[in-house]
């Protein structure tokens, strides 16, 4: 099944690639799937009391499920603005990839992306994330400090912006 996707009231942001994809698993939701589930609901009602019918009682809850993913999805689509990278790089929005160095002088880059395509493993932080809320609106040779799940407090300088 396709996940949920759960809607926040902030706006989400999300690349064009996402969006599509976005839109994609909302009509196959709508057609393929509502179809399946429409024949089922007709082969249960085809075993009669549909008081003691489990085939029945499972087919409408998988049926309140998908309307409910449904819905979900809709708001998501409609409270989601497409990225468009922005020609001002000398300030960090979403879209942009972003490097830092920390005290230690190691270096890390990181692309600021909306949270339904946040993916740390390859570098991609979400905007609402610590490090993200942080480096939005900043600019090259600002200083941010992020506090960590654990505690503590990590220095970064952003020294590129692109």
């Amino acid at each position: 099944m396709f996940d949920i996707y759960y809607i926040v009231m902030s706006e989400h942001y999300v690349s064009k690639e996402k969006m599509e994809e976005l839109k994609h698993e909302l009509r196959e939701l709508k057609t393929s799937h509502r179809i399946e589930i429409a024949e089922r609901l007709k082969r249960a009602k085809e075993f009669g009391d549909l008081s003691e019918n489990f085939e029945y009682a499972q087919a409408k809850e998988d049926q309140d499920h998908l309307e409910h993913d449904i819905f979900k999805l809709e708001n998501l689509i409609k409270n989601s603005s497409v990225i468009t990278k922005s020609k001002n790089k000398s300030v960090v929005s979403v879209g942009l990839t972003v490097a830092l160095r920390k005290a230690d002088k190691s270096t890390s880059t990181f692309t600021i992306v909306g949270s339904q395509e946040a993916d740390p493993s390859h570098n991609k932080i979400s905007n609402v994330s610590p490090i993200g809320k942080e480096l939005i609106g900043r600019k090259i040779g600002d200083v941010v400090k992020v506090k960590t799940p654990k505690g503590s407090v990590v220095q970064y300088e952003i020294i590129a912006i692109e």
